[in-house]
């Protein structure tokens, strides 16, 4: 008797859970999209100098250092 009325419980339960879906469909007005425009990086932060922007990544990639981020500055391990 009480698996039956654990069982009911977690049908009912399994039922409710499909209830519960939230719309995730963005909204549509006129056949366009209803939302906030997403900005690329460029137009963001640089105002749309794609040039810039890419100069600053490419900067960016030539100054990472491991050895400055861990502390070590290549010790001798014999």
């Amino acid at each position: 008797m009480k698996a039956a009325r654990l069982f009911l419980l977690a049908g009912a339960c399994l039922l409710l859970a499909g209830c519960l879906e939230v719309e995730q469909h963005p909204p549509w007005r006129h056949g366009q999209y209803d939302g906030k425009a997403d900005s690329l990086p460029q137009q963001r932060n640089y105002h749309g100098d794609r040039m810039a922007w890419t100069g600053t990544v490419i900067n960016r990639n030539w100054h990472q250092d491991e050895y400055q981020r861990i502390g070590d500055r290549g010790a001798d391990y014999d």
